[in-house]
């Protein structure tokens, strides 16, 4: 099945061209033989998260939005918040098993506010904004996207 994506990268001091996370993320996508339709950079704004994470749902049509930076401690980190409001409903899980492989790595993974839900026929899931971290959150769940946009589409288990 071939998937399309979006990543959003939420940083105040990251262009383009320093987003290595991002840059990661485009690789493993690129690995499972998926899509990355977009690829941008918002500040750490509610208004400008949001109109991302919709924009790259209803307009680009994207299957998997993957949200990079923003769900940490920082009074900044706004990205689980912004994300929950502009989604239909939560996916717990996937927040979950991303903490859960990540303290086998390290402890501060339980520092992580880090959600997931869905938005009509898209899911939305954020990441942690570091390249090692994202990669080992994408390593996490990279297995059940294709069963998510599956039964978003209303086709049933496979």
């Amino acid at each position: 099945m071939a998937l399309r994506f979006a990543i959003i990268t939420c940083s105040d001091t990251r262009s383009i061209e320093e987003d290595t996370a991002g840059m990661r993320l485009e690789e493993l996508i690129g690995a499972n033989g998926w899509e990355v339709a977009r690829h941008v950079i918002v500040k750490d704004e509610r208004a400008q998260i949001a109109a991302a994470i919709v924009d790259a749902a209803d307009e680009l049509k994207a299957d998997i939005v993957l949200t990079c930076g923003g769900s940490g401690l920082s009074l900044r980190d706004v990205t689980p918040e912004t994300t929950l409001e502009v989604c239909d409903r939560e996916v717990p899980g996937l927040g979950e098993a991303m903490r859960a492989y990540s303290l086998t790595k390290t402890g501060r993974a339980m520092l992580s506010r880090a959600t997931a839900g869905q938005r009509g026929r898209t899911l939305v899931v954020n990441l942690p904004g570091s390249k090692k971290a994202a990669e080992e959150n994408f390593e996490a769940v990279y297995e059940q996207f294709e069963h998510a946009v599956h039964m978003m589409a209303g086709e049933g288990h496979k």
